[in-house]
């Protein structure tokens, strides 16, 4: 995003109960932050964080793709690992 630049926003209704609501506010208090920036980034890092994990999918799909590996191979690799530990 260019300084300055106007993000596109978009207002979104949700509904939490009172005792969740309740932690919201805390957490808000102990970071000095709204709800909405607590609800915000919340749900910015759960994004980030699936898409981390979509990334490492596809990369071990990649990886096996590429590769012939029996379960029986896997089976080896994870004792042999063990015993050198």
């Amino acid at each position: 995003m260019i300084i300055g630049e106007k993000m596109n926003q978009a207002t979104v209704n949700i509904t939490f109960d009172d005792e969740f609501l309740s932690k919201i506010d805390i957490v808000a208090k102990n970071e000095s932050q709204t709800r909405t920036e607590i609800i915000y980034n919340s749900i910015r890092m759960y994004i980030n964080q699936k898409q981390k994990l979509y990334e490492l999918y596809q990369y071990g799909e990649s990886i096996s793709a590429q590769n012939t590996f029996t379960e029986e191979d896997i089976y080896n690799e994870i004792n042999e690992y063990r015993i050198k530990k």
